[in-house]
């Protein structure tokens, strides 16, 4: 695309999710959901490949549904109360499909069938747009609306979709594919504490894209996109492959990392609501992300594929290094856990 029109494309994604973190009215809300929901489908057809166009067409149905239930439920709502505020969501039915809306817009199961398939068809830039930038306007809502929300379906639509990312991702070779299922994942966890604790969850997500940021970017500098591809890692850019290490692990929520942090949080939280058996199916079905998780480290770290010099670097091959960007997101990521005392105060 043209510079001018990736400009135009761009800002009005930021734009679309500005309106909807800054707008009280329903309508107002729908109209920037709409314009970031436009501006981000020809960014993800950009490449004019097959898979590209099929990745756009099931995120703008998929989307355009979403918003349809919006707007259904905003309007039921206004019907009976006369409100059309964000924070009056009084009736309960309207609540329910509002969540539904909220669920499919954000990729949690049970709807999250479109999310690997999309992730699959886009670029690596595409997808860090998906899995970041994408999610800051429905969780926006989500925390808006979290006093009215119906409780059980949230903690229904939680544990869902830790199963799916969890067992979902185990049989998965494509990175893009992985990373999908781990954000459906990690979104039950958000979704789970909307209602218990929604500055925790709000914590949760906010540690989840600072993670997924930096892990995607090293990905998009060694054009890493399979399993196969990490085998080569450590032969050709070592650095890159322990930061990804560390970044993993830590997305996978083992301690002492950071992304420990908002799991330690919501189970603290479920053990005070006496939901002591969800929290633990949650920590159990999240041991399953950490498994795929640990089958990458193992392979970009702790093997060698046999080569036929004997050498540690390849010279022939281009050698990447992270950027001075790279460098400090990786290292906020891993290290915020030192401040936790001033996060959750």
């Amino acid at each position: 695309m043209p510079p001018s029109t990736t400009l135009i494309f761009y800002t009005s994604l930021v734009s679309g999710t500005l309106i909807v973190m800054s707008s009280h009215h329903w309508l107002a809300v729908w109209v920037g959901l709409e314009l970031n929901t436009l501006a981000i489908i020809p960014i993800i057809s950009s490449p004019k490949h097959p898979r590209a166009t099929e990745a756009a067409t099931k995120y703008f149905l998929t989307q355009a549904i979403a918003s349809a239930l919006l707007l259904f439920s905003s309007t039921m709502n206004a019907w009976q109360t006369g409100q059309w505020d964000t924070t009056q969501m009084d009736n309960k039915y309207a609540c329910t499909i509002m969540a539904i809306a909220l669920a499919m817009k954000l990729g949690a199961a049970p709807f999250h069938f479109w999310l690997p398939e999309v992730l699959q068809g886009s670029t690596m830039q595409t997808s860090l747009l998906i899995l970041t930038w994408q999610k800051i306007a429905p969780i926006a809502l989500l925390y808006t609306t979290a006093p009215h929300l119906p409780q059980k379906i949230m903690l229904t639509i939680g544990i869902m979709s830790t199963m799916v990312g969890g067992f979902g991702g185990l049989n998965q070779t494509q990175l893009r594919k992985i990373l999908a299922y781990s954000s459906i994942s990690n979104l039950g966890w958000t979704v789970s504490a909307m209602t218990l604790a929604p500055n925790i969850a709000i914590l949760n997500i906010l540690i989840y894209i600072l993670l997924s940021t930096p892990t995607l970017l090293l990905l998009m500098t060694t054009s890493t996109k399979t399993l196969k591809d990490t085998t080569t890692m450590w032969t050709t850019t070592p650095t890159i492959s322990t930061l990804l290490a560390l970044l993993l692990l830590s997305t996978g929520g083992l301690p002492p990392f950071t992304g420990f942090l908002p799991k330690l949080l919501i189970m603290n939280e479920f053990l005070m609501q006496n939901l002591t058996p969800m929290g633990i199916l949650m920590a159990m079905t999240s041991l399953l992300n950490l498994m795929y998780y640990l089958r990458i480290v193992y392979l970009t770290s702790m093997t060698t594929p046999p080569i036929t010099f004997p050498m540690t670097m390849k010279w022939r091959l281009k050698q990447h290094q992270p950027s001075a960007t790279i460098a400090t997101l990786t290292t906020t990521a891993l290290l915020m856990t030192p401040t936790a005392p001033m996060i959750t105060i």
